[in-house]
This record gives structure tokens, C-alpha cells and sequence, in this order.
């Protein structure tokens, strides 16, 4: 059994809510760049020109890429030989955000209560936080920063199964619409299918974690993600919703068996500061 400390812990994931709120991943810079030469519109290509500009100028200068600094999202892989020492997991990680976000000058967007009391926790405490129990000895951390325009956009459904893959790509497709400027497009299309009515969701958000052009290893599902991508930038929505050809940078689906009675269905939407940063320890 391998021991690893709670400070140590903290000390990395404070870093990663710096990191990943100054540094763009590198497949998401090539996507908006290539995106930039696809793109028809003059005016998509000064909106993309501006996205580019602003991911050079975070990176340089240590500031947020958005406003928006986001709710704290861990994805977290820890290894069933790994034993947790001077402290738990889950403040730990807290622990990180509270300080990360204080020292990296991030706003903080946590209210205490999400209905009667909305005030803010002032530290973007508590996270969100999925923890899956994986073989080995070591602890694999993602945050995915997630600010509130896109996922407010995100949407799920308990469709029929009769409705099919077309039914599916009619909710995709829909909820692209709707969403239209409010997402920050060009976006990334998060899209969970099966499991039951809390896991479609968790897909979709952990497909937002895969780098762009990365297919699913499944070809009915990559045939899937490519159709969708092509539909969705045929819409006209564009760059910040002002026309053009580029609305969305890619669709990434993500499955799981479910019920012979019900087909879920959830789309989670990323902006396009599609933040993410991972750490092993």
C-alpha cells in the first residue's frame, strides 16, 4: 500500500487551478487556429483572430483566459492501492481550490446555497468532485474548470427508444440552437448516451475531457461525432454567435449500457475556453 499525503495533494491541485485557468490545452489552440482557416465569415475570422489573441496574452502574463473562472470539476482516478495520509480527499482538494484561487487571483463563483441564501463562499468552495476506484498506486487527478454561460446551455433527456439514433441527433442538434450565442462558440459538444439518468450526464461532461480530433474507438459512434459536427456547423450560429461556419470545434460522445426500457441522453456544451489540466501523483 502506498501512502500519499493530503498536503501534497492540495499543494498539486492548488497549481493545476492556476494552470488551467492561464494555459489553453495545446489541441484546442490547434483547433481555434484551424478553425480560423476554415472559417468563411470576415467576421468569424476577426471574432477567432480575438479568441487566439486573448489565449497568447493569458499565457504570457499569467491571467484568467475568461472572466469566468469557473466552478472547480475533478475527475479523479485513484488507485485502490493508495492510502490517503494527514487528511481526506475531499478536503484536500478543497483545500486546493480555496488557495489556488485565492493566490491565482481567480474570481469566485460558489454560492453557499443555491436557492433561499445565494451568498458567496468567497474561496469557490465546495468542488464538484467524481472519484473512480481504478487499479494501481497512484492517484490521477483532472480539473475542468466549467464556467456558467456554457453549462447552463447543457441539457438532458430520458428519450424513448424508439426514437433512436435519429431522435438523438435531433436532441444534439436542438440543443445547439438553443444555445446559440449564450455558449461562447465555437464550443466543444459534450454528448453522453445510456446509463441511466445520472450517468448520461457525467459522460457527457468527461467527453469534453478528450482532445479534439480523438474519435471514439467505437466507428458507429466516431461516424456519429463526424455527422453531428458537420450539422452543427452547417446551423450558421458561428464564432460568439455572429454567423459563419465554425459553431462547434468537436463532438465527443461517450456511451454506456442502460435500461431496455429508456434511451438517456445528455448534452454538456464547453466554450470555447475549453479549460482542462490533469496531474499523476
Amino acid at each position: 500500500m502506498r501512502e500519499v499525503k493530503a498536503g501534497g495533494i492540495a499543494r498539486a491541485v492548488k497549481k493545476l487551478c492556476m494552470d488551467a485557468n492561464y494555459y489553453l490545452p495545446s489541441d484546442v489552440i490547434d483547433a481555434l487556429k484551424e478553425g480560423y482557416r476554415k472559417e468563411e465569415s470576415p467576421v468569424g475570422k476577426d471574432v477567432l483572430l480575438q479568441i487566439l489573441k486573448n489565449v497568447k496574452i493569458a499565457a504570457q502574463q499569467k491571467i484568467p483566459l475568461c472572466q469566468d473562472t469557473g466552478l472547480a470539476v475533478f475527475f479523479i482516478d485513484l488507485g485502490q492501492e493508495v492510502r490517503i495520509i494527514g487528511g481526506n480527499l475531499e478536503d484536500a482538494i478543497d483545500k486546493g481550490v480555496k488557495e489556488g484561487y485565492l493566490k491565482g487571483y481567480l474570481r469566485k463563483s460558489v454560492v453557499s446555497d443555491p436557492l433561499f441564501k445565494r451568498t458567496n463562499s468567497k474561496d469557490n468552495t465546495p468542488s464538484v468532485i467524481h472519484i473512480r476506484i481504478v487499479p494501481g498506486n497512484k492517484i490521477k487527478i483532472i480539473l475542468a474548470p466549467k464556467g456558467g454561460g456554457a453549462e447552463n446551455m447543457s441539457r438532458v433527456a430520458m428519450l424513448k427508444p424508439a426514437d433512436g439514433v435519429e431522435g438523438v441527433k435531433d436532441f444534439v442538434i436542438e440543443t445547439v440552437k438553443r444555445a446559440g450565442a449564450n455558449s461562447c462558440p465555437p464550443v466543444i459538444v459534450g454528448v453522453g448516451i445510456g446509463g441511466n439518468f445520472e450517468k448520461a450526464p457525467c459522460l457527457a461532461k468527461r467527453a469534453l475531457l478528450r482532445k479534439i480530433g480523438e474519435h471514439n474507438p467505437d466507428e458507429r459512434y466516431a461516424r456519429l461525432e463526424d455527422e453531428l459536427l458537420a450539422r452543427i456547423n452547417n446551423v450558421g450560429i458561428g464564432p460568439q454567435g455572429l454567423g459563419g461556419r465554425v459553431t462547434a470545434l468537436a463532438v465527443n460522445i461517450e456511451w454506456f449500457p442502460c435500461h431496455i426500457a429508456s434511451l438517456p441522453i445528455a448534452v454538456n456544451i464547453q466554450c470555447h475556453s475549453a479549460r482542462h489540466k490533469e496531474i499523476e501523483i
